[in-house]
């Protein structure tokens, strides 16, 4: 556990802050190795481990989601830990940005207490099932008083040869001004940090929130397996 931590702590956080002020999202190639992809798709072939969730009955498009509650797989809870130190310094600063006086603890635990004290005690983390002709719509992870504005999502199969479409879709909407659509290249095992909802974006007179929301296109062919990994739990 200590190696996945310092494997996290290594990254280059410089060009990811950077990233993440610019684009709302950062690329982090390769970061599951073979194996843990394996495992970590094997998991929604246990469903009475799982929560599972028609995205048709909350008419959020097509497929499954498999929400893993408390019990986090390997290295997800590590991951939530390491992750949310470098991400909370994010997290402030943007709050800075809007004039927003919330400040995120240094620690999850800390922030997850915050929740738990305002009744947002649902875990969010999950693994989705798109099968030929299923699709995600554009949706946000934007529930409750305590929201983390950025959470992590993974591909834990092979583009090209385990599914084909099921692109992973980002939409940026600024006030004013048409949507900028944003597509993420990720390959079995990448990781990438995205927005969760609002981040700050520097206009001529300072700086303003702009909208993100995140989907996954219509997969055409095969099986297309992805996580996500959520900071805050939902009421």
């Amino acid at each position: 556990m200590r190696e996945c931590s310092t494997a996290i702590d290594r990254l280059d956080w410089a060009r990811i802050t950077a990233q993440l002020d610019v684009e709302g999202y950062a690329l982090l190639p390769g970061l599951l190795d073979a194996d843990q992809a394996h495992a970590l798709r094997r998991r929604i072939d246990r469903p009475e481990e799982l929560r599972r969730m028609s995205l048709a009955s909350g008419d959020l498009g097509c497929g499954e989601l498999f929400y893993f509650g408390e019990r986090l797989p390997m290295p997800l809870p590590m991951w939530r830990q390491a992750f949310y130190r470098h991400l909370a310094l994010v997290a402030n600063r943007w709050n800075e940005r809007l004039a927003v006086a919330y400040r995120y603890p240094v620690e999850l635990e800390g922030f997850l207490e915050r929740n738990r004290r305002a009744g947002q005690a649902r875990a969010q983390s999950h693994a989705s099932r798109l099968r030929e002709h299923d699709y995600q719509a554009l949706h946000q992870r934007d529930e409750g008083e305590h929201v983390f504005p950025l959470q992590l999502v993974a591909l834990l199969c092979e583009p090209g040869r385990d599914f084909t479409g099921g692109e992973f879709v980002m939409t940026e909407q600024r006030p004013r001004m048409q949507s900028r659509p944003m597509v993420l290249p990720l390959a079995v095992g990448d990781v990438a940090i995205i927005t969760t909802a609002q981040r700050p974006c520097q206009g001529t007179k300072g700086y303003y929130p702009v909208n993100l929301k995140h989907a996954i296109s219509r997969v055409r062919m095969g099986e297309r397996i992805g996580l996500e990994v959520s900071f805050h739990d939902a009421p």
